[in-house]
């Protein structure tokens, strides 16, 4: 027999006897898949201000949440969160520090970043507390009768989303993409706050005056529609939580509201989503992310 034929033939029989004596080879187990690295930004709506716990590790002018919206997220995905929302931040505040010791929100991102989530623009010109706050006031005065905000401010509060916040998103969200080039980011509009149309029986909980109703209902869905401008140009995904929170609004009864009112709430920030907006929040985000 040719030497060379036998050299083969000694080769498979060295083989198929090793594989009845040590059985098949059997494959290495596949790495286990890591985790989403998560980064949560924004203000007070994804910081949770209001809901107790409050998290140790933030700076307590955040009133940072343990059980707000990033860290329900987190926890039904298994993501490895970094959480440094903080109550009343601004865009500017993703540049630079809000507060002593609190340091600018963009460098929680980085190349390695999965996902990123945020609310902003609420704060930014103070424009849209600063509505709430002048209308409360006026309904207060004319005991919800009329307009008298509306009247007062006209398309003021409008005009300064448009020429101001909407800009200041379209920059935040582009430092954004730029600082976590590799990551899916997810930009939520505000839960509606008032109902559709006044309800008089809300008006101890929310002192806004009949005819101030819409016209603050109006200047939330103009907010809410420059954040989503603002996300489509910047190719970030916006979570729309309009028809979600509809019936959800501070007027609501304990156990269907997802935003508490002004007065006689349950959380110790009024006007601002409970545990169980929260958790909604983070279940619509879930949602049209497809992480459920």
């Amino acid at each position: 027999m040719p030497m060379r034929r036998l050299a083969r033939n000694l080769a498979a029989f060295v083989a198929v006897v090793g594989t009845s004596v040590l059985g098949p080879t059997v494959p290495a187990h596949a790495a286990e898949p890591e985790p989403l690295r998560y980064a949560a930004l924004g203000d007070s709506y994804s910081a949770g201000s209001g809901v107790l716990p409050l998290d140790p590790s933030a700076a307590l002018l955040c009133m940072r949440s343990t059980r707000n919206y990033p860290h329900v997220l987190a926890e039904s995905t298994g993501a490895e969160l970094t959480d440094v929302t903080c109550g009343g931040a601004q865009t500017k505040d993703f540049t630079t520090s809000q507060y002593p010791g609190v340091a600018p929100q963009l460098q929680a991102l980085d190349e390695k970043t999965d996902l990123v989530t945020l609310t902003i623009g609420g704060n930014d010109n103070n424009t849209f507390i600063g509505a709430i706050v002048a209308c409360g006031t006026a309904g207060a005065l004319t005991l919800g009768h009329g307009s008298p905000c509306k009247d007062l401010y006209g398309s003021t509060f409008t005009d300064q989303v448009a020429a101001k916040t909407y800009p200041a998103v379209v920059n935040a969200l582009t430092e954004v993409r730029r600082k976590a080039p590799n990551a899916r980011v997810a930009v939520l509009g505000y839960p509606w706050i008032l109902p559709a149309a006044a309800d008089p029986s809300c008006f101890l909980k929310m002192p806004i005056a009949s005819g101030d109703v819409p016209y603050l209902r109006d200047l939330q869905t103009r907010l809410n529609r420059a954040v989503e401008r603002a996300a489509d140009e910047t190719g970030a995904t916006y979570v729309d939580l309009a028809a979600a929170s509809e019936g959800h609004d501070a007027c609501a009864p304990v156990g269907t509201r997802w935003v508490e009112p002004v007065l006689f709430g349950t959380n110790i920030v009024p006007v601002h989503p409970n545990a169980l907006g929260e958790a909604r929040m983070a279940a619509r985000t879930a949602d049209v992310l497809g992480l459920d």
